[in-house]
């Protein structure tokens, strides 16, 4: 593995433990933030000459560590001097409990780091991409393509989200607040889960291990939730995440990307469904909600034997409680999807004329649905609308394929 590689996946994987424990060291997540990224940009400098260190990670906290020190020292201030996050034994007590691996108890400041994240004084929007962030190191850009604004804007929601976060405490809340912060972590979970499962950018068709951090995330605020806080939105997440996620191993074929129709389905991670399931089963007679309505639409097809048996008139009645319960332009250009394949392509296109959404994803469903009708024509300049919007290397290339197929 090059240097370059390695240093990419360190940033993937090992960003937020990092950061997390540079702020629970110093308690400033400017300078945690600002000595991390100085020690990945020596890294990106040294590394190629001097080789990867045998322990990269350690290599990397030392430098920001470092870093840190030495910007305090040009403040001319000790970081115990600068109380602005409180860290309290309770707190450190609490995440050595929680954050269970293998059999073996870690300390992992990720928990702590993700619930100041979801703070009340920001927005679940700005808490959730501040979290992407910090947590999970996804680059601003990306981030901003999940959110549909510019990457310059993002950066700048991201500047004043750290800047309200000054004097916040770096601890577990009580049970009180922890319940309420429930759906903001979840909703953070799931957009990281979705830069994981479908990232707008770079050359990944996926990537798994953002994803599967995303579910584990969930599974660790599950662990700490008291037993008088209603979670079963929450259990209804995790499953949406887990049937998908199950489906991992299928979606990439020899570096390209594979369509759900097109999956070979004994590659799915059949004992990851049965899990999703287990955990849907006393849900299925629930009020609807967001995530469970989702995770019902993905258990339809997880237990579909191939993709023609797949329920369609099960999942248009499971859209139609969607758009009546949380109306977005995501969830109508799904529902359109589904529609035509219950009713046909012209009913999909029809159901696409109420869609706006400034992504590939639009011109491509419409490409395609043109494309079934034969309007030959039309499906090319709708893929080359969709190739022209799409930022992400495999999927520019499936797009590129289907219409050299027309």
């Amino acid at each position: 593995m090059s240097s370059a590689d390695a240093l990419g996946r360190l940033h993937r994987d090992e960003w937020g433990r990092l950061l997390a424990l540079l702020v629970a060291r110093f308690r400033r997540l400017d300078l945690a933030e600002d000595g991390l990224a100085d020690a990945f940009e020596a890294a990106a400098r040294h590394w190629p000459v001097d080789g990867v260190p045998d322990n990269p990670p350690a290599w990397l906290l030392t430098t920001a560590r470092r870093k840190v020190l030495d910007r305090l020292r040009s403040e001319s201030v000790h970081a115990t001097k600068l109380p602005l996050l409180v860290v309290d034994a309770y707190a450190a007590e609490a995440a050595q409990r929680v954050m269970a691996d293998g059999g073996e108890v870690l300390t992992d400041e990720r928990l702590r780091l993700v619930l100041l994240c979801a703070h009340p004084r920001l927005s679940p929007e700005a808490a959730a991409a501040l979290t992407l962030r910090l947590v999970l190191g996804v680059p601003t850009e990306d981030i901003a393509r999940l959110f549909l604004v510019p990457a310059a804007t993002m950066a700048a929601r991201l500047t004043r989200a750290r800047k309200k976060l000054a004097g916040a405490e770096f601890t577990l809340p009580d049970t009180a607040g922890l319940a309420e912060r429930v759906g903001v972590v979840g909703d953070i979970a799931y957009l990281a889960f979705t830069a994981g499962y479908a990232p707008g950018s770079g050359t990944d068709v996926h990537r798994p291990g953002l994803a599967g951090e995303a579910i584990r995330l969930v599974r660790v605020l599950r662990s700490v939730l008291p037993a008088e806080v209603d979670r079963s939105e929450l259990d209804a997440l995790l499953a949406l995440m887990v049937l998908l996620h199950a489906r991992r191993g299928a979606r990439v074929v020899d570096g390209e990307l594979v369509l759900l129709a097109d999956q070979d389905r004994t590659r799915w991670h059949h004992a990851e469904v049965l899990e999703a399931l287990d955990l849907l089963r006393p849900l299925v007679t629930a009020p609807p909600a967001p995530y469970l309505l989702q995770a019902l639409i993905a258990a339809e097809h997880a237990i579909a034997f191939r993709a023609e048996d797949t329920a369609w008139h099960r999942i248009v009645e499971r859209y139609d409680e969607l758009v009546a319960l949380q109306d977005s332009p995501v969830v109508r250009l799904n529902r359109a999807v589904a529609l035509a394949e219950r009713d046909g392509p012209e009913a999909g296109l029809a159901a696409l004329a109420e869609v706006a959404l400034p992504t590939h994803r639009l011109p491509a469903v419409r490409a395609e649905l043109l494309a079934r009708l034969g309007r030959i024509d039309e499906a090319r300049r709708a893929y080359d609308a969709a190739i022209a919007l799409c930022r992400n290397d495999a999927e520019r290339a499936h797009l590129i394929a289907r219409r050299a197929t027309l």
